[in-house]
């Protein structure tokens, strides 16, 4: 069964807890979708322990909606019995500003995906630790040479197929070749404005 994010960026007004402001200290900026439309399990694991089977040390896990959600988020991260979407969290941009772009899991280095050139095709996914092991070799054949070098996605042509290799470091889950630069963008100008502990992320999954 598959999972999807849901969500959207928050900002804290600048005026909250204060006399000058009557509205909700955190504001609603926009939604994740468009910015974010992406099903990668890498991602959801590396920064909310979400579909972890790689086995992250997540960044924001568990920690449920914020007391002082927005009700505009409010009414897309919450189930009509009032209880919070599956795995809900937040994380503001400080945290996130402050990931290693080395972060990584302890026991594997990448993920490998081979696509046979038969059709209708057949495919295989597997998390692999530095030294593949011998079921994902038979399938592949050997890693080519400097592999464990390269720092963003490499696709080469084997016999049965094609080998696809993405490395599981933040910089490559949470790279170019996602959606979440837009994210971050977002978040960043934002941070310019209502500071870095001022901008959060807030999800759920279904």
């Amino acid at each position: 069964m598959s999972t999807d994010i849901h969500g959207g960026i928050e900002f804290r007004h600048p005026r909250a807890g204060t006399d000058c402001c009557d509205g909700e200290p955190w504001v609603k900026a926009m939604d994740l979708w468009p910015l974010y439309d992406e099903q990668d399990y890498a991602a959801f694991g590396q920064l909310f322990g979400v579909r972890n089977s790689a086995g992250f040390r997540p960044l924001a896990t568990g920690r449920g909606l914020p007391d002082d959600l927005s009700s505009g988020l409010a009414s897309s991260l919450r189930e009509e019995d009032g209880s919070a979407m599956d795995d809900a969290t937040w994380v503001t941009w400080s945290e996130l500003a402050g990931l290693s772009p080395t972060a990584a899991p302890a026991h594997f280095v990448g993920r490998l995906t081979w696509t046979s050139d038969t059709w209708p095709p057949s495919f295989g996914q597997w998390l692999v630790p530095a030294q593949w092991p011998a079921d994902v070799r038979d399938v592949t054949g050997p890693p080519p040479p400097g592999l464990d070098e390269v720092h963003r996605t490499t696709e080469w042509a084997v016999p049965t197929g094609t080998c696809r290799y993405e490395p599981l470091t933040a910089a490559a889950v949470l790279g170019e070749e996602s959606h979440w630069p837009h994210v971050f963008a977002v978040m960043r100008a934002m941070a310019g404005r209502f500071g870095d502990d001022g901008v959060r992320l807030v999800v759920g999954f279904l």
